[in-house]
């Protein structure tokens, strides 16, 4: 496993060492020895798996503290343009967003820390998006912010499809909404 690129001030894009053959492949996927030795030192409680059809936009999301949640994603089918954004006040990358294109044939993974909202866009086909967490899901501290929201100015790539959301996506609050009672602080 190597960290292929550091963005966001602590979310890393990771690529495993795939043997392939006739047969197939093989890689380990985690190893927290390796994780570790990456610097990233979380111990994930809990996996989780998203099944979505081609347009459809997932996000963002993110859990409040004290339920806050760093997570290890990848996509085991399909392909998806992801998105994560720094929402740490004080953090050098505060606002700042990037895109990821994460598929089942790059085999990439991405580490997103705490205090980092998440968003996703299936771009052809159908996706299955698997991440582990760090710390168990709870409803009651479950937030987001829009994903269309003007002052963040995600470019989204949705070529001539129109994206499909859950109702509960689309009333999430703006980001000005959010930064009225902001949840997240930066700590180095």
């Amino acid at each position: 496993m190597e960290v292929v690129s550091s963005f966001l001030n602590g979310a890393k894009l990771l690529k495993p060492a795939v043997y392939e053959d006739n047969r197939g492949c093989f890689f380990e996927s985690y190893n927290q020895k390796t994780f570790e030795s990456l610097g990233i030192k979380t111990t994930f409680v809990q996996d989780n798996e998203s099944f979505s059809k081609q347009g459809v936009l997932r996000g963002l999301h993110f859990q409040k503290p004290p339920f806050a949640q760093a997570k290890l994603l990848w996509v085991c089918k399909g392909e998806i343009e992801d998105f994560i954004v720094d929402l740490r006040a004080g953090s050098p990358s505060f606002t700042q967003y990037q895109k990821i294109i994460l598929s089942a044939e790059n085999k990439l993974r991405l580490f997103v820390p705490k205090g980092f909202a998440h968003g996703f866009f299936v771009r052809k086909g159908s996706a299955c998006l698997n991440y582990k967490c760090d710390n168990f899901y709870n409803p009651a501290y479950e937030s987001g912010i829009k994903f269309d929201d003007k002052f963040l100015n995600i470019h989204w790539d949705f070529g001539n499809i129109k994206p499909v959301l859950s109702a509960k996506d689309l009333s999430l609050p703006s980001f000005e909404e959010y930064q009225k009672n902001a949840v997240f602080k930066y700590e180095e």
